[in-house]
């Protein structure tokens, strides 16, 4: 949102899964009924022999087999070839898709128009990136005034042949003349960071590496900037091992990474995580810390201008833990905290840095009934953005916290950017909405006045087809929100293929958003559904909360009674309900998958958690201890055991049509979740309907994935749908085909 969201917010989203990660390409799902269990494919399969082993775990007494434990080393020889043969088996299954070319053919033309992301000004110049339709990555461009010819700053599309290297952060010093970039390859969360310079777009010397889960910021001159990293781990196993030991450094321009300053590091705590950012003014470092994965964290500060940040002296400003706190600006001494802090919605505080007792702090932006998602200051007013029941309003506040006016949006959807400083007059936005691809604004925070920026042209008859948005009841009687897209006038006789898509977790709000992929499956005829289960952070602190740990059941309740309600409503019928997820998405679907097999017509389980009991034994899965718990606590491991997916599968239990999706080089989720999900259901299924895994090579969790291969995975997911769904493959200015085979 603002610029204190790309600083002040990172921290807590690159530890646990993150927007990014979380639904740039959704997978889709398919249906099954009761009776048939999945009878879409006429034959069985003969899947890959996977051997068993003995191993046998004992948690707090309690016995637990863990016979494919072998598939975790995704490098060993014995892992690969039951990777390739059951890619064997996904590919020539969906090469006998007859449509499937004819889905491919239309994502790709309705892929294919000019978008841009938001721009953002600093030292004097804009920036912002810009796709002409099917480059595999975003291009980076710079210009110095909005009527000049922008000039390309990086392409990233030059850096690898199939463009699997992509930009995975970037920070441009205050004047406006350096730019410092981290790459990542093959979907890999490592980084590889170095500097250019602006003017000449040329790189310099420097050059970082062993970066992760970190951004960057530079110094009030430009001299240098702050960043995260570990030690150098060991090459053989950086895509598997635990990450532990960050550490915060100071690089300084035009030196070796060696002789980079430590700033700060926890070498009692292993589990420390670190973020940084200096104050719009240059005055302040300031340092957050995060623990063991919880979502509180620490905000230490450093009083630049009374030395460098290895000199100045550290102040432990809030160290407690108690709460979330984001630096959103300062006014000298004063700094505007944003805190949850008996607050489950958030506020804004002010603290005299000079007088930091709590019995001093002042609330200036008070709690709302909506959940405060954002806020930063631009032209010296506050810019927040709220969440109203998972979409968003845009609220402008004095500094004084007197609520001023509200911005007026398009519509119902999602607005993002607004990024600034606080003497800025100008600023961005994006609005999306579930059939709007992301236009852009131009605000002026002094007229009031917003004007179109850039608005895209894609091939989408978007008139034709409605979002609404409903409300039902969750198992315990909570009341859940849930977002419907479908064709006007589309009847409803429980006919209509559907797909339930759910995240549910990490304080992650799922809003309105385009996406090319779920515009092709309502041109296929299909019902786009969306519900903000709990977890999420769409009603603040007590709506997370209460699907965590012990609580987690609840999301899968919410899901559960979700779908129930589009049965019940007969938008669809349990033979056309298809249900995907990704990531915690992925779990919630391997879990509702397992609890509710005869519920469902398929499922789409992308990238998720499935062992919930040794999650937390790789790279950085111990930091989601805060919203899972750990097998490790008795308690807790007997809540997760009663849902993990993977203990939860039951041989001779006709399963619906499953499509998993992974990819090797995963290291946020490994690939040893879907491997192993996928060996021992394919063991237990007891009906004909198929159990499928398809590994996507050189990528990883989602994050910089390339639009070739968002495409062909995408196009593999409807394509699996239509099949099991018996659906009826309409498209726009393509041939029609019948699934009913």
């Amino acid at each position: 949102m603002t610029k204190s969201k790309s600083l002040s917010r990172a921290l807590p989203v690159l530890l646990l899964f993150g927007t990014l990660l979380l639904g740039l390409y959704p997978p889709a799902a398919s249906a099954q009924s009761k009776s048939n269990a999945g009878g879409a494919t006429a034959s069985k399969f003969s899947y890959p022999v996977a051997r068993k082993s003995d191993q046998i775990d004992d948690y707090h007494g309690t016995k637990v087999a863990d016979p494919y434990r072998w598939l975790e080393d995704a490098d060993s020889a014995e892992t690969r070839a039951w990777v390739q043969a059951e890619n064997k088996i996904t590919f020539g299954y969906l090469e006998q898709i007859p449509f499937r070319q004819a889905i491919k053919d239309r994502m790709t033309k309705l892929w294919n128009y000019e978008r841009y992301t938001v721009p953002f000004k600093e030292g004097g110049r804009y920036f912002f990136t810009r796709n002409n339709g099917l480059q595999n990555q975003n291009v980076l461009y710079t210009a110095t005034s909005l009527s000049g010819e922008p000039k390309i700053l990086l392409d990233p599309n030059t850096l690898s042949a199939d463009g699997t290297v992509a930009l995975a952060g970037r920070a441009v010093s205050k004047d406006g003349k350096l730019l410092a970039y981290g790459l990542a390859a093959s979907g890999s969360d490592w980084q590889e960071w170095h500097v250019r310079d602006i003017e000449t777009g040329k790189d310099l010397s420097d050059h970082l590496k062993w970066v992760k889960f970190s951004g960057a910021s530079f110094d009030k001159e430009g001299k240098g900037f702050y960043y995260s990293r570990y030690d150098e781990p060991d090459e053989a196993t950086k895509l598997q091992n635990s990450n532990y030991f960050q550490k915060l450094y100071y690089h300084r321009m035009g030196t070796p990474q060696a002789d980079d300053a430590l700033i700060y590091h926890r070498p009692d705590a292993k589990e420390m995580l670190f973020g940084s950012q200096v104050s719009d003014d240059g005055g302040y470092l300031i340092i957050y810390g995060s623990k063991g994965g919880k979502k509180e964290n620490t905000l230490y500060y450093k009083d630049l201008t009374k030395g460098d940040a290895q000199s100045a002296p550290l102040v432990k400003l809030l160290d407690d833990f108690d709460a979330i706190y984001n630096f959103v600006d300062n006014d000298g001494p004063i700094f505007w905290i944003r805190t949850n802090l008996a607050a489950p919605n958030y506020k804004v505080i002010a603290i005299d840095t000079r007088n930091p007792q709590r019995a001093n702090w002042k609330t200036v932006v008070a709690e709302a009934p909506e959940t405060l998602d954002d806020i930063g200051v631009i032209n010296n007013q506050f810019v927040a953005a709220y969440l109203k029941d998972a979409h968003t309003q845009v609220r402008i506040f004095h500094l004084n916290g007197k609520f001023l006016h509200q911005l007026t949006l398009p519509g119902i959807g999602t607005a993002s950017g607004l990024n600034g400083h606080r003497k800025d007059v100008e600023t961005f936005y994006g609005f999306t909405s579930f059939i709007t691809p992301l236009t852009i604004y131009h605000y002026n925070l002094k007229t009031g006045e917003s004007s179109v920026f850039r608005k895209p042209k894609v091939d989408f008859d978007s008139d034709d087809y409605d979002t609404k948005q409903v409300f039902y009841t969750s198992k315990d009687g909570t009341r859940v929100p849930m977002f419907i897209t479908m064709k006007k006038g589309t009847k409803l006789d429980g006919n209509n293929p559907t797909y339930l898509y759910a995240y549910g977790g990490f304080n992650i709000s799922l809003t309105p958003e385009f996406r090319v992929a779920n515009a092709v499956w309502l041109e296929m005829g299909g019902i786009y559904a969306q519900p903000n289960l709990r977890g999420g952070g769409e009603y603040g602190e007590k709506w997370h909360e209460a699907g965590t740990k012990q609580q987690k059941q609840n999301v899968f309740d919410d899901f559960i009674a979700a779908a129930e309600y589009l049965i019940q409503n007969k938008y669809t019928s349990t033979p056309k309900l298809s249900v995907g997820g990704r990531s915690n998405g992925g779990l919630l679907i391997g879990a509702v998958e397992t609890q509710r097999p005869e519920l469902f017509g398929a499922t789409l389980p992308g990238v998720g958690v499935m062992d919930m009991l040794r999650f937390h034994k790789f790279t950085i899965g111990w930091a989601w201890v805060s919203d899972y718990g750990s097998s490790d606590d008795a308690a807790q491991f007997k809540a997760i055991y009663k849902y993990s997916p993977l203990q939860n599968i039951k041989p001779g239990t006709k399963y619906p049509p499953t499509f998993i999706v992974t990819a090797d080089h995963d290291d946020r989720v490994v690939p040893a979740h879907s491997f192993k999900f996928t060996a021992t259901m394919q063991a237990a299924q007891a009906g004909p309907a198929p159990v499928l895994i398809r590994v996507e090579t050189k990528a990883g969790h989602g994050a910089g994935k390339p639009v070739t291969k968002q495409i062909e995975e995408l196009t593999d997911e409807w394509s699996f749908l239509a099949k099991e769904l018996h659906m009826e493959v309409k498209l726009k200015g393509g041939a029609t085909d019948s699934a009913r085979n």
